[in-house]
């Protein structure tokens, strides 16, 4: 590593912020940012001094191999802020160590865990006024690393820029989602990159999902690409399946992404002695437990949606309506996940980072 000390990052403050030319209860999800961005490159074999500047936009020249090869990776995380105008942070270094397993499958390197945390905390307390107190309010933090060595040859970069920018959030989906279960289309096959959060796999599935929508329907639910006939993942979100009192969810592999929010909802779960089973689930089997009257709940769990309770499926041309049940799992976890994200219950697993 280059020789700085860990704990400095050069930071530039705006001059003046633009939080006050905000509407904060009319904000499209992700389309307004905060005041300032974290950077640092990767060069000569390094990285180097980190800074935090006034959010801006910047110069890459065309040759960049991020844009012929498709070398990027991304995270998803937020900050909270309580009733007390306390800030912080949700299993942070979860996030981290996955960026890093989603850069070393693209062959790119891997960002320092203490730069990474440092310049979130550095982040988050210049642009503390942009994270509004109250359950459903958050920013939204998105850390990225892109290859940005200008060179066309079909290879590797040797040149890198990790950056985070922040956008100050609300409810991702509202109301309940309609979804579509895949029987042409793949989101990842074994031995690829769908575990890893690479921005090439979003792009892979905006073509069916823009038929899905055409259809009426928000989100595709993924099945194996293999066969298609066990369920795996949507778009934005992990799913699970509850099926008389037992939550159902896949287990992870190199297909499916292991979302945070996912394991702290299976863990959530087991603290209120839900049955959980994490293992393959196929289609035959909730298209049988809807006919029967068992499947009672779908949502979906991601860090941007949180918990997005799911209404109805299609299959085979085939659409299944799913109950309004009393006293949902989806509803109670939900709440339970963002009463420790705001601080507003004990945090029994040591989840929440104070910034």
């Amino acid at each position: 590593m280059v020789d700085h000390k860990i704990n400095e990052i050069d930071i530039v403050k705006v001059e003046k912020s633009r939080v006050n030319e905000v509407d904060f209860d009319k904000i499209d999800f992700g389309r307004v940012f905060t005041d300032h961005m974290f950077v640092c490159d990767f060069v000569n074999g390094e990285w180097q001094q980190p800074k935090i500047m006034p959010y801006q936009p910047m110069t890459i020249e065309p040759s960049a191999r991020v844009f012929h090869y498709g070398q990027a990776v991304f995270e998803g995380m937020k900050a909270f802020k309580d009733n007390s105008d306390n800030v912080f942070l949700f299993r942070p270094e979860d996030n981290h160590e996955r960026i890093n397993k989603s850069a070393a499958r693209l062959a790119m390197p891997e960002f320092p865990k203490q730069y990474f945390l440092n310049g979130l905390t550095e982040l988050l307390k210049l642009d503390k006024a942009w994270i509004k107190s109250g359950v459903g309010n958050s920013l939204y933090i998105r850390p990225f690393i892109i290859a940005i060595e200008p060179a066309i040859s079909a290879a590797p970069a040797n040149t890198y820029r990790f950056m985070i920018i922040c956008s100050p959030a609300k409810a991702y989906y509202t109301g309940k989602v309609r979804v579509l279960f895949a029987e042409k289309y793949s989101r990842s096959a074994d031995g690829g990159v769908g575990f890893a959060k690479a921005a090439g796999n979003y792009a892979a599935q905006f073509y069916p999902t823009s038929l899905a929508q055409k259809k009426g329907f928000q989100q595709v639910i993924w099945t194996d690409a293999n066969t298609h006939e066990y369920l795996e993942e949507a778009g934005t979100m992990n799913i699970f399946f509850r099926i008389n009192d037992t939550l159902i969810t896949a287990p992870t592999n190199d297909r499916i992404l292991d979302g945070i929010t996912r394991k702290s909802i299976i863990q959530l779960a087991k603290d209120n002695d839900i049955s959980v089973e994490v293992r393959r689930i196929s289609v035959s089997e909730v298209k049988e437990a809807a006919n029967n009257g068992t499947l009672k709940e779908i949502f979906g769990t991601g860090t941007a949606a949180v918990i997005s309770p799911i209404s109805a499926f299609e299959h085979a041309e085939k659409v299944f309506e799913l109950p309004d049940v009393e006293k949902s799992y989806a509803t109670l976890l939900k709440q339970e996940l963002l009463n420790i994200q705001h601080n507003l219950t004990e945090d029994k697993h040591g989840w929440r980072l104070d910034v």
